[in-house]
């Protein structure tokens, strides 16, 4: 019999065990310990007497008058105390994961997303849930989804239809898309712009794997054109509203951005689509069988409710997460 098979056999103390020795090296009496922490004098004196057995030593030299700490007992007692302070944190540490809104929340988000409805989101955790660790992640899409199924990520706000399996989306809004033209283009500040003029627009893009360029592409065969429309791209939305601004073309913006990003120059205008527009969904995204499921559903209540002074459509809880 090997030595790690005789230890994985050994006796192991009891948390009872090492509280009553704890008292008892606290208190070095056995009816203060007995009352402090709520248990009979002769069961504590047998949890005593066990915890010795237990582990082989020798804590307490009882006499008629009082009681000491064997030499072991001194080292012991530290050790025990230390035990005790541990399992205390870990039931402190479990009743906090099991309130609501406590710990971290690692929050994934698009970048054509983040910069307009993160201070929504960022002052509607602060106001209603202080005790929630929030961590925010900007990444494209490709990248959130992997480090939600793989557990980087907890929660993922972004446009959707992903289609992924194994992954439950929350839709938050519907939102229209906007033409950004250059000063002087003819459909520039006009309402009511067919899909069709599309065809025929030097649009602009963002680089290869954002969702916006799939989007704007699918926008683009809806209308009726086949082809990619230009080479010309940007990594950012800001990069691209400047491109127009100078006159290298047109881009499409979702609502929520037009505010920001057109506010950079005096050389833009804006024109709206004919209804029904072409529009993107976002929501929040969880893993199936979340165990905060529930409070990610109650966080897209509290979301739908914070996001309605924006420019978007909010839509209400589906029927089969309700």
């Amino acid at each position: 019999m090997t030595v790690s098979s005789v230890g994985a056999k050994r006796r192991q103390p009891s948390l009872a065990q090492l509280r009553a020795f704890a008292a008892v090296a606290e208190h070095l009496h056995f009816r203060d310990a007995a009352a402090a922490i709520g248990m009979s004098q002769p069961a504590l004196s047998g949890a005593v007497s066990a915890l010795e057995e237990t582990l082989g030593v020798t804590l307490l030299e009882r006499t008629t008058r009082k009681v000491l700490l064997s030499p072991a007992g001194e080292r012991l007692a530290v050790r025990a105390k230390a035990v005790l302070e541990e399992v205390g944190a870990l039931m402190e540490e479990a009743e906090a994961v099991r309130a609501p809104f406590t710990g971290v929340l690692r929050l994934g988000v698009i970048p054509t997303v983040a910069p307009y409805l993160l201070p929504t989101v960022l002052k509607l955790v602060h106001d209603r849930y202080p005790h929630l660790d929030l961590q925010v992640h900007e990444e494209q899409t490709t990248s959130l989804i992997d480090g939600l199924t793989t557990g980087r990520l907890d929660l993922l706000l972004l446009a959707v239809p992903l289609g992924v399996p194994g992954v439950v989306e929350l839709p938050l809004f519907d939102e229209d898309f906007v033409l950004v033209t250059p000063l002087g283009h003819p459909l520039g500040g006009r309402e009511g712009i067919p899909r069709e003029a599309l065809k025929e627009l030097n649009l602009l893009l963002l680089d290869e794997g954002h969702c916006l360029r799939d989007q704007a592409l699918d926008i683009c065969r809806e209308a009726g054109r086949a082809d990619a429309p230009v080479t010309t791209t940007a990594a950012g939305l800001a990069t691209l509203v400047q491109l127009v601004a100078g006159g290298l073309g047109v881009t499409l913006l979702p609502r929520t951005a037009v505010k920001v990003e057109t506010s950079r120059s005096d050389l833009l205008l804006t024109g709206s689509f004919a209804e029904p527009a072409p529009a993107r969904r976002v929501a929040l995204a969880l893993r199936t069988g979340a165990a905060r499921g529930a409070e990610y559903r109650e966080l897209a209540d509290a979301l739908r409710e914070a996001l309605r002074p924006l420019p978007v459509r909010v839509l209400g809880r589906p029927e089969n997460l309700a």
